[in-house]
C-alpha cells in the first residue's frame, strides 16, 4: 500500500506506459504484416500468439538485454534480419491460392513476427527496465501493459492495411527504417557513428528504401526472397 501511494511509483508508471505506447507500434505492424494474408480465423490466432511471445521475449530479454548489445555485431545481425523479414513481408502476394495460405498458416506467421520481436524488443525492454529503476513490480506492469496495446494495435492496423493498402508499403518501410537503425546502432560503428550522426538517419533512410524497392520488385516477379537464393 505505501508504494501505491508514492509519487514516484506513478510517476514511474506513467513513463513506462507512455514508452510501451511509442515503443510497442513497431511490434503491431511487424504482426500485422505478417497475419494479413491469413483467414480470419487464423489472423485472431496469430495476433494473440504473436503477441503473447513478444510479451515472453521481452521478459526473458529483461535479463540480459543490456549484456546483448554490448556485444559487437549483433545488432548488425539483428538489423539484416529485420530488412528481411520487411522485404519478405512486402513481397508476399495478397492474393493467392487458399490451400496454400492454409499450408503456409499460423505457425510461418508466428515465427516471423518471434524473429522479428527478438530484435525490435530489445530497446523497448531496456526503455521499461530503465524507468522501472529497479522495482521488479513497475517492471511487471510494464510488460503487462505492452500486451493488450500490441494486440489491439495490430488487430487495428490488420483492419487499415485490408481497407488501405499503402499502408502495407509503409509498414515495411517501417520496419525497414528500424532495422537499419538497428544495424548503425551496433558497437562496432560506435565511434564512426559518433564522428558522423548523420549516419544514424542515412542509415535508416536507406533501409526502408531497400525493403520497399527489393519488396515491390520481387512481388512483381511473383517471388519470395526466399526462392530467390
Amino acid at each position: 500500500m505505501e508504494m501505491l501511494q508514492s509519487t514516484d511509483f506513478w510517476i514511474g508508471l506513467m513513463k513506462i506506459i507512455w514508452i510501451n505506447i511509442i515503443l510497442s507500434g513497431d511490434n503491431a505492424v511487424v504482426i500485422a504484416l505478417a497475419a494479413r494474408s491469413l483467414p480470419p480465423h487464423q489472423q485472431r490466432k496469430a495476433v494473440l500468439f504473436g503477441s503473447g511471445a513478444a510479451v515472453v521475449l521481452r521478459i526473458v530479454l529483461t535479463v540480459v538485454a543490456v549484456q546483448l548489445l554490448a556485444l559487437s555485431y549483433l545488432q548488425i545481425i539483428g538489423g539484416a534480419l529485420l530488412l528481411w523479414i520487411g522485404v519478405q513481408l512486402l513481397s508476399e502476394e495478397d492474393e493467392g491460392d487458399e490451400g496454400e495460405v492454409e499450408q503456409k498458416g499460423l505457425m510461418a506467421a508466428v515465427r516471423t513476427i518471434l524473429i522479428a520481436d527478438i530484435v525490435m524488443s530489445l530497446d523497448n525492454v531496456i526503455a521499461v527496465a530503465a524507468a522501472a529503476k529497479g522495482s521488479t513490480t513497475l517492471l511487471i506492469i510494464g510488460l503487462a501493459i505492452s500486451i493488450p496495446l500490441v494486440i489491439f494495435g495490430s488487430t487495428l492496423m490488420i483492419k487499415l492495411m485490408e481497407r488501405y493498402p499503402a499502408i502495407v508499403t509503409l509498414g515495411a518501410a517501417l520496419i525497414g527504417w528500424v532495422g537499419g537503425e538497428t544495424i548503425v546502432s551496433d558497437v562496432a560503428l560506435k565511434d564512426m557513428v559518433e564522428a558522423n550522426p548523420s549516419l544514424h538517419y542515412i542509415a535508416a533512410a536507406v533501409g526502408a528504401a531497400l525493403v520497399v524497392g527489393l519488396g515491390r520488385f520481387l512481388q512483381k516477379r511473383g517471388k519470395h526472397p526466399a526462392e530467390t537464393v
